[in-house]
């Protein structure tokens, strides 16, 4: 229905039909912007249901990915239809305001922000000395200023690193300042470039082949070969700081502990094809987070990899630690409970509630029974008053716990023994009943002391990255490249956690850590690094 005005029919009666047609057409296109705006909303509002209930089962971690993707593309959808509206992110124009029609006021959306050490550029738009209508002088009565955030791409840039000879005229010697080091003796890598790899690929999950063809733009033909020695030079270098973090940080008496499964290439079954020459490892991360309880050791994760899932590799990783271990049900872990003939055991258990939660969500899911949905409501108790006490001294945990949680704790049990008198003993939910009361005595630790949490989160989320690089470098190389993966994991996700920048703290590291005389490895860990230049107080 689209037509100049020339060539549109003189009958009346044509144009009511064609602006009916119109009225309809727009109407239909109404309605179905209407209907997906709905369905945004909906999106959000089911997204934001599932954020509080982060402790979820795994499917619902899975359902709140793919929401979040599909939200992400509707607001696309939305953003390229309906044009944002640049009151959102920058200051209204209020001239302008005042001449536009009041309209429904929006949510108003999170305006961007960066940090204060973001280098800025000030341009100028000067109208010049003279009015363009008379000719008259102009005179500065104020200026209006606004901000454009503005992207500089990366640049590779070459060091020349000139060393001047010189010789005495008296004596003849030849004079020159020796060498720099490098981070990789011999190598032509700089430590912001090394970083850079590094992060790229053990943190952002770039292969190398893509960084290849990125660096191809940047204008530098640096071959897959030698990006791939750059990184087992720049990890070799950083082995003695990683291993004195994973000394750290497995030496805590409290530690979150889970596992994942990375699938592993196998070169001796290549040959059958992809999918038989996989086979499936797995990856341990082993967390010291105090921050729930306002401990002064900071926190850190130490990542293992193992070729299969025997437990004689967990009692390799916790062999020297002891103390309190939070961790699921799996069953490699149990001679660390066992007591031995005098009656002490190398660790105490703490079970985790989310691992429980997860089997009532499945059966609530799957059956919508209503002793499940219970079960959820009685657990979703517990963590209303975690929320209140995060960050408290364990102290004050602790008494809260026992004033109020306590009392609800033991109401489940009560009624959870109750429940199954009642339900078919081979179902779902008997099983998760019977399983929650196989493990009390682990699951109400967190009631005994106040730094044990009421889950083991704070190791899940050590492992997303996991998860995340999966779908991007879908397996890795070999055993060796597995153990490369989790070592590097190390220490950028103990960066992380610490709240710094992998990529800036790699780049001082590489800088720094050749020089172990005037730079202590004490002084590189996470927690205690500074910036050349600057001072910062080792942490307790």
């Amino acid at each position: 229905m689209s037509g100049t005005a020339t060539s549109l029919p003189n009958d009346p009666a044509a144009l009511k039909a064609i602006i009916a047609a119109l009225q309809a057409e727009n109407q239909k296109m109404s309605a179905s912007l209407r209907a997906h705006e709905l369905l945004v909303q909906a999106l959000r509002v089911r997204i934001a249901k599932l954020q509080k209930q982060k402790f979820g089962a795994s499917s619902e971690k899975i359902e709140l990915e793919h929401l979040e993707m599909a939200l992400e593309d509707l607001q696309l959808a939305l953003a390229e239809a309906n044009d944002p509206s640049p009151a959102a992110e920058e200051e209204p124009d209020t001239e302008a305001q005042a001449l536009e029609p009041a309209e429904p006021q929006e949510t108003k959306r999170r305006r961007p922000k960066v940090s204060k050490d973001t280098p800025r550029e000030r341009r100028t738009y000067d109208p010049g000395e003279n009015c363009p209508d008379c000719g008259g002088d102009l005179r500065v009565i104020g200026e209006d200023v606004s901000e454009l955030i503005d992207m500089i791409a990366a640049q590779l840039k070459v060091i020349e690193i000139a060393r001047i000879k010189k010789s005495c005229r008296r004596c003849e010697k030849i004079v020159q300042v020796p060498a720099p080091s490098r981070p990789i003796p011999r190598s032509m890598a700089g430590p912001n470039l090394l970083a850079y790899v590094l992060t790229s690929k053990f943190d952002d999950h770039v292969p190398l082949y893509r960084q290849n063809e990125i660096f191809a733009r940047m204008g530098a033909d640096i071959p897959d070969t030698t990006l791939v020695d750059w990184c087992g030079g720049a990890m070799k270098a950083l082995a003695p700081l990683i291993e004195k973090i994973e000394a750290e940080i497995m030496a805590s008496d409290l530690l979150h502990a889970d596992d994942t499964p990375i699938r592993v290439l196998d070169r001796s079954r290549s040959d059958k094809g992809l999918g038989k020459g996989v086979r499936k490892g797995r990856i341990w991360a082993y967390v010291r987070d105090q921050r729930p309880w306002a401990g002064k050791a900071p926190p850190g994760a130490v990542y293992q990899f193992a070729p299969d899932w025997k437990e004689d590799h967990v009692l390799g990783h916790l062999g020297q630690a002891g103390g309190i271990l939070q961790a699921d049900g799996y069953k490699g872990y149990a001679k660390l409970y066992a007591p031995d003939p005098e009656g002490k055991s190398q660790f105490r258990e703490a079970a985790c509630w989310a691992h429980l939660r997860r089997d009532f969500h499945d059966v609530w899911t799957a059956t919508k029974s209503e002793i499940a949905r219970e079960a959820l409501d009685r657990i979703g108790k517990f963590y209303d008053i975690e929320r209140a006490i995060s960050g408290k001294p364990a102290e004050l945990r602790l008494a809260l716990r026992q004033k109020e949680t306590r009392p609800k704790i033991d109401a489940f049990r009560d009624w959870a023994e109750k429940q199954l008198t009642r339900i078919p003993g081979k179902s779902d939910l008997a099983k998760a009943f019977r399983y929650g009361l196989s493990r009390w005595s682990a699951l109400t630790l967190f009631l005994e002391d106040g730094r044990v949490a009421i889950d083991n989160n704070a190791a899940e989320r050590a492992l997303r990255p996991i998860g995340v690089g999966r779908r991007n470098w879908l397996f890795a190389g070999s055993d060796a490249g597995g153990e490369t993966l989790a070592r590097a994991l190390t220490v950028i996700e103990t960066a992380k956690m610490n709240g710094l920048d992998p990529q800036a703290y790699l780049a001082d590291i590489q800088d720094r850590i050749h020089d172990p005389m005037n730079n202590p490895l004490g002084e590189l860990l996470p927690w205690n690094w500074a910036p050349m230049g600057t001072v910062k107080t080792e942490a307790a």
